[in-house]
């Protein structure tokens, strides 16, 4: 038994613990190792417990070793609810909808770079905006903003040679989440989105070129194009910017209006919720989906831009530098799956679920998993194990997690002086801001080694390669 901060943990598995307290059946779990779990801030497991007496569960509500406290739920969990008598929940899926990471591959090695490094980082910081409130190079109307967030992927490339077919079968979803209604996008998120597509944002969104640094599965590793240490990769965290934001405060707002009429009673209103067969649900879950769709769009344009920095300042086309996408995957989402669900005799009956993943990661088996850290310490590509379908409806962590607020980084080193830090370990930084800069800073975030140890124990995921970074553009 652990005991932390008054609650009470059973240790299950390695790297599994279960809180000692059921909520009306639902279960309240955590991966992660010991020395992560009692690090973690009394909020989460607050929160947790919130999160597990919502209406609607199947199955426990799972907490990940990146786990820290976010709007109503934190940022980490996972549960499901039934596809046809549960309910959905715009706070636990959260602002950015499908925020995501995207790893892109070159045949460059570092030495071939590090005297270019500085020129290309400019190059990016140019044609990549990032920041509060910048516009990027794809400027569409009104019709064609329709057209991107319901058809996605696909129809950037085709309608505007934007991007590459072969990218698409590398992306969750083929880039393209089914039943977007534009029709359920309010005309204040079409004025916030529609000038972001190819750009970061800010806050913990960034363009990184990474090097690799180790290679844990060398067969496993090669199919996905990362083939010898130092090879030059580059790395995407970012989502649907103001679009997705403004989706979410909507629908926040209409579900918190209509809680009378769905008798919900809740521990925290930031966790409201509408049943999934209602007008309301099923309109923020057409709503949700255009907001995918326009960050995988947002992703595939960055990508682009990315390709023709590298393209202008080394002098070969992007095909010649083999720039190819490994996988692009979400974080911020609730998808309608099957899932092998316990019934009440011992069995398990494979049921449709609505699961909420808020800042954790798809972890099919097989399926490529990036898990990003702060820009100090570097990032690793797993793949997912045949475990997640059980344990965790097919998920893993997302990141390393904060470990204190932006307020506390700002106050415990500058922005001029992380750079200049940073810089003499070797990564060059382009940023935004300098504040925004020293909120970033490493140690503001978890041990990645550490996450990726947790579920790699709980068998999650598996990791494949480390990056460390060598160039990062900043929000």
């Amino acid at each position: 038994m652990v005991s932390i901060h008054g609650f009470n943990f059973k240790k299950r598995e390695d790297s599994e613990f279960e809180m000692e307290k059921n909520y009306e059946g639902a279960t309240l779990r955590i991966f992660a190792e010991e020395k992560l779990l009692t690090k973690m801030d009394q909020e989460v497991f607050l929160q947790g417990r919130n999160v597990a007496q919502l209406p609607g569960l199947v199955g426990p509500v799972l907490i990940m070793p990146d786990a820290h406290s976010g709007y109503g739920a934190p940022i980490g969990t996972v549960f499901a609810t039934d596809a046809k008598s549960g309910f959905v929940s715009p706070g636990a899926v959260g602002y950015d909808i499908n925020c995501g990471m995207r790893l892109i591959t070159t045949n460059l090695f570092y030495a071939e770079i590090k005297n270019f490094l500085e020129k290309l980082l400019n190059l990016l910081f140019e044609l990549v905006p990032a920041g509060v409130g910048r516009k990027g190079f794809l400027q569409v109307n009104r019709s064609e903003l329709k057209k991107l967030v319901t058809e996605g992927v696909k129809y950037l490339i085709k309608s505007k040679g934007i991007g590459w077919v072969e990218d698409i079968k590398q992306i969750e979803e083929s880039g393209n989440i089914d039943g977007a209604d534009f029709s359920f996008v309010s005309q204040a998120a079409v004025d916030r989105g529609i000038s972001q597509l190819a750009t970061l944002g800010s806050g913990n969104h960034y363009l990184e070129i990474q090097k690799v640094e180790k290679i844990f599965n060398a067969k496993v590793a090669k199919a996905l194009g990362i083939n010898e240490i130092n090879q030059i990769v580059v790395m995407v965290h970012c989502g649907s910017r103001g679009f997705g934001h403004q989706i979410c405060s909507d629908y926040l707002r209409i579900f918190e209006s209509r809680l009378s009429e769905f008798k919900i009673v809740l521990n925290d209103r930031q966790l409201v919720c509408a049943p999934i067969e209602s007008q309301y649900a099923k309109r923020y879950l057409a709503a949700m989906a255009a907001a995918a769709n326009f960050a995988f769009v947002n992703r595939e344009a960055i990508t682009s831009q990315i390709r023709r920095a590298f393209e202008k300042i080394i002098g070969r086309s992007a095909e010649e530098l083999e720039m190819k996408l490994v996988y692009d995957v979400s974080h911020n989402m609730a998808k309608l799956e099957q899932h092998q669900i316990p019934d009440k005799i011992g069995g398990k009956l494979k049921r449709e679920v609505l699961v909420h993943r808020k800042g954790a990661t798809r972890s099919y088996p097989g399926q490529p998993v990036i898990i990003g850290g702060s820009m100090e310490t570097g990032s690793y590509l797993l793949v997912g194990r045949e475990e997640a379908m059980t344990k965790a409806f097919g998920s893993t962590a997302h990141g390393s997690g904060r470990t204190m607020s932006r307020a506390r980084a700002k106050k415990m080193i500058k922005g001029q002086d992380l750079w200049q830090k940073m810089k003499n370990q070797g990564i060059l930084v382009k940023s935004a801001s300098w504040a925004g800069l020293a909120e970033e800073a490493g140690f503001a975030y978890k041990s990645i080694s550490d996450v990726v140890k947790s579920v790699a124990t709980a068998k999650l995921s598996e990791p494949v390669a480390y990056f460390k970074p060598v160039g990062n553009i900043k929000g």
